[in-house]
C-alpha cells in the first residue's frame, strides 16, 4: 500500500462527502423554512453513517446543527 495514496484519496473523498453534505443540508433547510416546517431557529439534530462493507466498518457521527 502506498501511504501517500491512500492519504490523498481518503481526503479527496472525504472533501466530496464534506462539499455535497453542506449544499443538500443547505437547500433542505432552505426548503423547510421556506414551506413553513422549520421557523429557522431550531438546532436539527444530525448523524452521518460511514460505511466500508470491505473491512466491516461502520460509523456514525452524531451532533447538532443550529440554525441561529
Amino acid at each position: 500500500m502506498n501511504e501517500d495514496t491512500f492519504n490523498m484519496e481518503i481526503r479527496k473523498y472525504l472533501k466530496k462527502v464534506g462539499v455535497t453534505s453542506q449544499r443538500e443540508i443547505e437547500h433542505a433547510v432552505a426548503q423547510a423554512i421556506e414551506s413553513g416546517k422549520l421557523d429557522g431557529s431550531e438546532t436539527l439534530d444530525v448523524s452521518m453513517t460511514l460505511d466500508i462493507p470491505a473491512i466491516n466498518l461502520t460509523y456514525s457521527i452524531k451532533g447538532g446543527i443550529e440554525l441561529e
